[in-house]
């Protein structure tokens, strides 16, 4: 197929998504749905027109959905504004920590003793299958800043997360697989791996965040520089603190997430600090470009009332508009990278067995006592949605020198597990968010 072709086949589809969203919210299906069965028909399976071999383009597909998980971990953070001392926060903490590790060690056992691989490979799958997608969620994550329902922020806070928490499982895998050091006893896994890595990345993240945040607020506020650079401005502070994290070998998934959400809190500091009069005016829309919203722009950008709040929104704006490319993109290719070789019937048992049983069983052990939860349990417990971050630790593991039957396997099961929870999770979003909402209202 020519470049040409793919053009106008991708203009096609972006345009039709763009004239059909509020049909979509009306329909029982997520984008990614649609996107999914899009490149199924653009597959082997059906045209063949995509045939992409994902053990052959490892490395290019490690980076696509690298660079998708880290602007959607961004957005992500940067949508939490409730305060760190507000209880709801100990629900996605216990989600990404506590549910998280049920989810691979009961993965680890299914994959034992039901798939038979071997006790690294177990391991490496749970890790992969474990954490829920900070991409492929957005329908059940936090509408805006002030959104502070229980179910939302809990999803939102668990896949900004768990992305993170994920990976000293998966360098576990790879040490049991002789891939990776793991030191004697496990020493250099736990010390380095679990407590320097997320610590670090954590740290590194909120730091880069609170002084980008007061820098850029300054310099708007006082001198009236650094206006519009904000896609610069999101970019550049993505790429620092990913870049830094690695560099300091911790985890950048979690510094992206930390990045955000200093960011947002760096706002809300500010945003405290002004008159009880103030008036949330900071996203207010602005007219087309002529010479007055140029002007009227950079009011909102530069007031001591406005700069912050202004801010936030354009970064967001800007983020969600290439999350939603991103998800566009690899969801496509997803579907049409699905094929006999990238399927497994296991995954017609193993999905039920993900979705119904293991999510549901670590979201009431890590929930146990957590009065905050109410009503949302068992929503939170469904919306286990896998996605673009499991492909992204399925590629990674691969490029650590995964052996290729291994990696065959593991592609075919992530493969499958993530193209149903796609379609399950889409079918089922709208009716199970207008029963939440009737049943909390």
């Amino acid at each position: 197929m020519s470049f040409e072709a793919w053009c106008a086949l991708a203009g096609v589809l972006l345009v039709g998504m763009a004239l059909i969203p509020k049909l979509m919210e009306r329909l029982p299906l997520t984008t990614a749905a649609v996107y999914l069965v899009v490149g199924v028909l653009l597959g082997p399976l059906a045209l063949g027109v995509i045939r992409i071999a994902p053990l052959d383009y490892s490395e290019l597909l490690e980076r696509l959905t690298e660079i998708a998980v880290i602007i959607s971990l961004f957005a992500a953070g940067l949508k939490l504004r409730l305060p760190f001392t507000d209880p709801k926060w100990f629900i996605p903490l216990r989600l990404a920590f506590i549910s998280m590790t049920l989810t691979v060690g009961l993965v680890t056992l299914a994959g034992v003793y039901l798939l038979h691989l071997p006790l690294g490979a177990a391991v490496l799958l749970g890790a992969i299958l474990s954490p829920t997608d900070p991409v492929l969620a957005s329908d059940v994550q936090v509408n805006h800043a002030h959104d502070d329902d229980t179910l939302r922020f809990s999803l939102t806070g668990e896949a900004g997360l768990n992305d993170g928490t994920a990976f000293p499982f998966v360098m576990l895998g790879l040490g049991l697989l002789g891939l990776h050091d793991l030191g004697e006893g496990g020493w250099r896994w736990f010390s380095v791996d679990v407590l320097w890595s997320i610590g670090a990345g954590l740290g590194i993240g909120a730091g880069l965040g609170t002084l980008t945040g007061r820098l850029v607020l300054w310099l708007r506020r006082e001198k009236h520089e650094a206006v519009g650079t904000d896609d610069f401005l999101a970019l550049g502070l993505i790429a620092l603190a990913y870049g830094i994290a690695l560099l300091c070998h911790s985890y950048g998934f979690l510094a992206v997430f930390a990045a955000g959400l200093a960011l947002r809190h760096t706002e809300r500091a500010m945003t405290e600090q002004l008159p009880e009069d103030h008036e949330d005016s900071g996203t207010m829309p602005v007219p087309e470009t002529d010479l007055e919203a140029a002007q009227a722009r950079e009011e909102l950008a530069t007031g001591e009332k406005t700069s912050s709040k202004f801010l936030m929104g354009q970064l967001l704006q800007y983020n969600e508009a290439l999350e939603r490319l991103a998800e566009f993109a690899l969801v496509l290719i997803l579907g049409g990278m699905l094929m006999r070789a990238t399927w497994t019937n296991s995954a017609l048992w193993l999905a039920p067995l993900l979705f119904l049983i293991i999510r549901p069983l670590a979201v009431w052990l890590g929930l146990l006592g957590a009065r905050e939860v109410g009503a949302s349990r068992p929503f939170i417990a469904w919306f286990g949605i896998r996605g673009l971050g499991s492909l992204y630790y399925l590629f990674y593991a691969i490029e650590h020198g995964l052996p290729q039957s291994l990696a065959a396997q593991l592609t075919a099961i992530t493969f499958s597990i993530v193209a149903i929870s796609i379609i399950a999770h889409g079918l089922t979003v709208t009716l199970s968010m207008k029963k939440y909402e009737e049943i909390t209202s």
